[in-house]
């Protein structure tokens, strides 16, 4: 039995398994801090939820087979002394299974079945397949053996607690092959007559042409290039539930949303060479944008949260993100994403200011996207300036729409209140030396030794010059060997594994080096960029990371890091890319 391995090989361990559209994943990581022996499918519909195990079983003994688990793009193997079974995606909701002298035991996550809770299991009498039925994601899991045979059922119609599962094996030198399905209520029986190995070649194919579409770039130069282009590929999932268009989740792991500022970074990767998806991953939090104006915290299948907000970073996305779409937006297209806009702004100009107040505030860590950084300690209910930098390069954006769109009278508008929010940004956060905080309740201030204080950079060329470089000097103090630590690691309440209070995030990291090169940084800029590059070529695309070692922290398969990675990589490669001279056509 063969079957074609390219694309980029990679830990399950690091990053599932899965493919462009999919709900569910294979992968070992069941939850935060949950590892399993066994390689699991895990559905992402109703949150995060284990559904089948595979366990490799040997085919003399009928015992645990000990075996190798990789992968690639196109397919997941694994390899023992007696044989190997493989598995690939034939479309969004269907894997296909092949085995030659290993069987492979298919079996329901949770022994336990409540009313409310677990994996009903049973044999369809109709086809004959075999269906988990689970309460936690609300579908169907229906596996049909295409070739080969059934060697054990066990659980059945059982209630309570039970093993549930079937196992598929094959006669000694024989090949065996099986179908896994996630449905709804009732499908036709499967049938396909598509071999194993077509599977995997149409696999490698749309990925192949995916990656070639978002990094045509890539070279030996962007070593993670390809690897990145499959955390986003496979991260997509088809809309369903609450989520209104194609998604990049964070991550197939445990951060399975879309928070409502980390969309805007995989937008602007993806811009170029998927412009559609780009823009359905910009549009989808505006798609529940509340009466008041404001983007939900976060969305995902069949939730959609409004107790937070997040930074307003999406005018200085949708300014890059125009310039790195292939065709212009239409005049349609630009009129609804003005008022979008628009109304956004003024979720922060008239529900987070106070009376009187020229400035926004946040509520609490979340509403910035910083959670715990130290600028929070003192009081969660504040005025920051990364807040009013953010709010005056979206109401420049705006200027810049209603220009476009012949609004003249609300083009000034628009940039009145951005130069008035910059002044009193200026004017009651800057001490001369550094930005401070503000309480809103005690009108107390405070300066801290988070990179949080020195985000007002991403204004660039808008900043007073003067204040630009004491800004760079001060963001160099953070760079480390691997990138920008979010907390000086020399303060006291630096943290390793600190969230905010320490690692090296991505969205930091590009909002800095972009505000910096358009100051005209562009030493700096360039070292953070060469920094974060390689540290994603050795560590991978981590949630975050530890500013002193490098190691990738937390959820470890996430798309903004792997975004951050093909923006900063593109803009590299084309900066240090020398045209071609133009061919003598003189006669």
């Amino acid at each position: 039995m063969t079957a074609a391995r390219s694309g980029p090989a990679f830990s399950l361990h690091d990053i599932p398994f899965s493919t462009h559209g999919s709900w569910f994943g294979i992968s070992p990581v069941l939850a935060e801090k949950t590892r399993a022996e066994d390689v699991h499918l895990v559905s992402h519909q109703n949150g995060m939820h284990a559904i089948l195990r595979f366990t490799p079983l040997e085919a003399t003994t009928g015992g645990r087979a000990g075996t190798l688990v990789e992968a690639t793009a196109g397919m997941l193997s694994w390899t023992g002394e007696q044989g190997h079974i493989a598995l690939a995606y034939a479309s969004p909701d269907t894997v296909r299974l092949r085995g030659e002298g290993l069987g492979l035991r298919i079996t329901a996550a949770a022994d336990t079945l409540t009313p409310f809770t677990g994996t009903y299991f049973y044999r369809d009498p109709v086809d004959g397949a075999y269906l988990f039925t689970s309460y936690e994601t609300g579908r169907r899991y229906r596996i049909t053996v295409l070739s080969g045979s059934v060697a054990e059922v066990s659980g059945g119609q059982a209630l309570g607690t039970s093993a549930r599962g079937v196992t598929v094996t094959s006669d000694l030198g024989g090949v065996w092959e099986a179908a896994i399905e996630e449905l709804d209520s009732a499908r036709l029986p499967y049938a396909s007559s598509e071999t194993f190995d077509a599977v995997v070649a149409r696999a490698e194919h749309a990925f192949a042409a995916f990656v070639d579409a978002v990094a045509p770039w890539r070279s030996s130069a962007t070593p993670a290039a390809d690897l990145a282009a499959y955390v986003l590929w496979s991260a997509t999932v088809r809309p369903a539930g609450l989520v209104t268009r194609p998604a990049v989740l964070m991550s197939k792991h445990w951060m399975d949303k879309v928070w409502s500022w980390d969309h805007c970074f995989n937008a602007l990767a993806l811009a170029p060479g998927a412009p559609g998806l780009a823009w359905d991953q910009f549009s989808l939090p505006f798609d529940h944008q509340d009466e008041t104006g404001a983007l939900p915290d976060s969305v995902t299948h069949s939730e959609v949260l409004y107790n937070f907000v997040k930074p307003p970073i999406h005018g200085w996305t949708l300014g890059h993100l125009r310039r790195r779409l292939p065709e212009p937006l239409s005049r349609t297209e630009l009129a609804e994403i003005y008022r979008r806009l628009g109304r956004w702004t003024e979720f922060w100009l008239t529900a987070r200011r106070a009376p009187g107040a020229a400035l926004p505030h946040y509520q609490h860590g979340n509403d910035s996207g910083w959670d715990n950084a130290t600028t929070f300690d003192p009081e969660r209910v504040i005025v920051t300036a990364d807040l009013a930098a953010f709010l005056v390069l979206q109401l420049r954006e705006l200027a810049r729409l209603a220009d476009e769109l012949d609004l003249p009278d609300e083009a000034r508008h628009w940039t009145r209140t951005a130069e008035a929010t910059q002044a009193a940004m200026l004017d009651e956060l800057w001490t001369g030396e550094r930005f401070v905080a503000r309480g809103v309740d005690t009108a107390q201030t405070w300066s801290t030794s988070s990179l949080l204080d020195l985000m007002p950079m991403a204004l660039g060329e808008h900043l007073p010059e003067d204040i630009g470089k004491t800004l760079a000097a001060r963001i160099e103090t953070h760079l480390t060997s691997y990138g920008l630590a979010t907390e000086l690691p020399t303060s006291p309440h630096y943290l390793s594994d600190g969230y905010w209070r320490g690692p090296i995030w991505a969205p930091a990291t590009v909002l800095i080096e972009d505000g910096l090169r358009r100051a005209g940084h562009h030493h700096l800029a360039d070292e953070i960029s060469a920094r974060f590059r390689a540290l994603c070529e050795t560590h991978g695309f981590a949630e975050n990371f530890d500013a002193l070692t490098g190691t990738g922290l937390r959820d470890r398969a996430y798309t903004w890091t792997a975004a951050a990675y093909l923006l900063l990589a593109e803009a590299h490669t084309l900066r240090h890319t020398t045209p071609a001279p133009a061919a003598h056509t003189g006669g």
